[in-house]
């Protein structure tokens, strides 16, 4: 992210309202842990959590280290107050402690010092799959939207972020700018998901998954027997 976003902040419209959308365009920290809260639940649900956490922390941003040094039982019971912040409020309070305290230790609790100075979008994403809980996936959506959504763009984002990187297409939260986005994005999930369901039908799918029978052994004479 550059100076003047970080100062001024990006038009963000994940969570489709304006508060927690607002916190993840100004907030670097805000936007990498409302992706990682982005699985199991709406992408809306997800990316208005950290909006939710801070309000609840009494604070208008969320901080790296008070999240970390945080009692994780209490930070689990602030996740899942109700309206819970995800499906599954306690693990995910875990990953949201264990993403801050990693910040912490590599990073001075800088989420924005994860993508400065990153040269290119292969060593980009190498960072962002080694923060708890970004496995390929994530990382290659969350590097898509801070090329397309933040200006982060070292050289061979959109090649490092695999599918997500081209331009007009709505595959996930990186292409997301409003309603209709958004819905097109869904639309696409569900398709991929549909598509997913059927493979695994398949007989080839059912061929593959079946156990492979042992060869029966055919006894055969003794060496040396008469």
């Amino acid at each position: 992210m550059d100076k003047d976003d970080k100062d001024t902040g990006v038009t963000i419209r994940l969570a489709q309202d304006p508060e927690a959308d607002a916190l993840l365009g100004r907030s670097p920290l805000a936007a990498l842990v409302g992706m990682l809260l982005d699985q199991q639940v709406p992408m809306e649900w997800a990316f208005s959590g950290p909006r939710t956490i801070a309000r609840r922390l009494g604070a208008d941003d969320l901080d790296a280290h008070a999240i970390a040094a945080y009692d994780p039982e209490a930070f689990a019971a602030l996740l899942s107050e109700k309206p819970a912040v995800h499906r599954y409020p306690g693990s995910m309070a875990k990953r949201v402690q264990q993403l801050c305290a990693y910040l912490v230790e590599h990073y001075g609790g800088d989420a924005s010092a994860v993508w400065a100075g990153a040269d290119t979008g292969a060593e980009l994403l190498g960072r962002l799959k080694a923060l708890p809980g970004f496995g390929e996936q994530k990382a290659q959506i969350f590097l898509a939207l801070l090329g397309k959504r933040f200006g982060v763009r070292p050289r061979g984002w959109r090649e490092a972020a695999g599918g997500y990187g081209p331009a007009n297409v709505y595959r996930s939260a990186a292409d997301i700018t409003g309603p209709e986005s958004l819905a097109k994005v869904r639309a696409h999930k569900q398709e991929a998901k549909a598509a997913a369901k059927a493979a695994a039908k398949s007989p080839a799918a059912s061929a593959a998954a079946s156990p492979a029978k042992a060869p029966t052994k055919t006894p055969g004479r003794a060496k040396g027997a008469s």
